[in-house]
């Protein structure tokens, strides 16, 4: 029998879709493994993590943006398809809406979709010489200050090269996927999920000439903050968060495993972009 995933946001609607949803596998005789998303947490390193079966024939995540972020995350570095279904406000990482659920499910179990891959990043956190953390990310990692921390000095290196040293409210890497999300609320540009960039970009920078940078996706990029900073927090994809300081270098570069997210015919990402960011009268 096949096993399908059903990763589902902690909303009435949601989960009252998800029961029937489930139900309808089970009349087609599939197993469904259900799991609900966690509310965002600080990160530590005593929690064991608990991923996804690797023998999930697909995903299906019915919640926003926020609960697709974290079912990348249990589903860690599995060749697992995913489809997002709208559940929440924006859904840019939704290929459907929770009333096509169904008729997009038929066309999966039918194998009438195609594959996107969509890169993600490997992001490790080294302190005195020691990794802490190595965490996948789908859409960006974020350096933010705290609410009554100074500006941010960011001293950034590319493959070990010295960039320049970014003062502002804080910083985000974000990957094509990411371009969507707080990169692009921040002045960052909108990157089509093909290309092979990563972008970095500057929140509120005190040097007007800090403007976003895209760079290739086969560099390493180094992180590290300045000297005595404090009250200072590094997120991953906005779903886990770390307290970091001086003794902290983030090294972030292309991952190694790709998201698989699924596209049912007739989607195009160029519609769905027009239609979240409102271009041309086009309406969610």
């Amino acid at each position: 029998m096949r096993k399908v995933g059903l990763f589902v946001k902690k909303d009435k609607k949601a989960c009252k879709k998800a029961d029937e949803f489930e139900a309808w596998l089970g009349d087609k005789k599939i197993v469904a493994l259900r799991k609900e998303s966690a509310p965002p947490g600080i990160h530590s390193a005593a929690n064991d993590k608990i991923f996804a079966p690797p023998d999930l024939f697909c995903l299906f995540v019915l919640g926003g943006d926020g609960t697709f972020l974290s079912a990348a995350r249990w589903i860690g570095d599995l060749n697992i398809p995913v489809l997002g279904v709208k559940f929440g406000e924006i859904g840019f990482l939704a290929e459907t809406a929770a009333e096509n659920l169904f008729t997009a499910a038929e066309k999966i179990i039918d194998g009438d979709y195609t594959i996107n891959r969509r890169m993600r990043l490997k992001v490790d956190v080294v302190r005195e010489k020691k990794t802490i953390i190595s965490e996948p990310v789908l859409n960006d990692i974020v350096i933010n200050r705290g609410a009554l921390a100074r500006l941010a000095d960011v001293e950034t290196h590319i493959n070990d090269h010295y960039l320049t040293t970014f003062r502002s409210d804080g910083l985000i890497v974000a990957t094509p996927t990411g371009s969507t999300a707080y990169s692009l609320a921040a002045g960052g540009p909108v990157i089509h999920p093909d290309v092979p960039g990563i972008i970095i970009t500057p929140i509120c920078p005190f040097t007007l000439t800090n403007r976003p940078l895209i760079v290739p996706d086969s560099i390493r990029i180094t992180l590290k903050l300045a000297q005595g900073a404090s009250d200072i927090k590094l997120t991953f994809d906005g779903q886990e968060g770390l307290d970091i300081d001086d003794r902290d270098t983030i090294i972030v570069r292309k991952g190694p495993h790709p998201l698989n997210m699924i596209t049912l015919p007739g989607q195009h990402y160029f519609d769905v972009l027009k239609a979240k960011l409102r271009w041309s009268g086009g309406r969610a």
